[in-house]
């Protein structure tokens, strides 16, 4: 089962994400996938700002990890250029934590992934239209996903 939305713009994918992450928890874990420019920092930065971290949240494109403090640790990863060193990196420690782990590009590592997440599929359509698929994974994220109504929490 997918639940899917259009959005427009980045302040919209913003409002969304942040709408997103007043429903998460400890030990929760979101996969992002979606081409380069689709949004998934964009989406991300959401997330933060919903979880109440205060630093700027940017791509970890070359550091692969950061970290943020918010109500929640927040774990943002960017694996895709991770290559065969995956093993090496302690992403269990992560994963299986008591923070909410995001991973774009996370089906480049597939075989270490939670069997138990939501997968967030980002694209463009248009200059300025995104549209996003989030993908449950479990019984959690499925009743996560049951939960969220992001129009009837922003009034669309």
């Amino acid at each position: 089962m997918a639940y899917k939305w259009t959005l427009s713009g980045v302040e919209e994918t913003h409002r969304f994400a942040e709408s997103l992450a007043t429903l998460l928890k400890p030990g929760d874990f979101l996969a992002l996938e979606g081409d380069l420019g689709a949004g998934k920092t964009t989406f991300t930065q959401g997330l933060g700002r919903g979880l109440g971290v205060k630093q700027v949240v940017n791509s970890p494109t070359f550091t692969i990890i950061k970290e943020y403090q918010g109500r929640l640790p927040f774990y943002h990863m960017d694996v895709y250029r991770v290559g065969d060193d995956v093993d090496s990196l302690g992403l269990d420690d992560y994963f299986f934590g008591e923070g909410v782990c995001v991973v774009e590009w996370a089906s480049l590592i597939e075989e270490v992934l939670p069997a138990d997440r939501l997968t967030v599929f980002l694209r463009t359509e248009g200059e300025d239209v995104r549209l996003i698929e989030l993908v449950p994974q479990g019984g959690r994220y499925l009743n996560l996903c049951e939960e969220f109504d992001f129009d009837a929490r922003t009034g669309d």
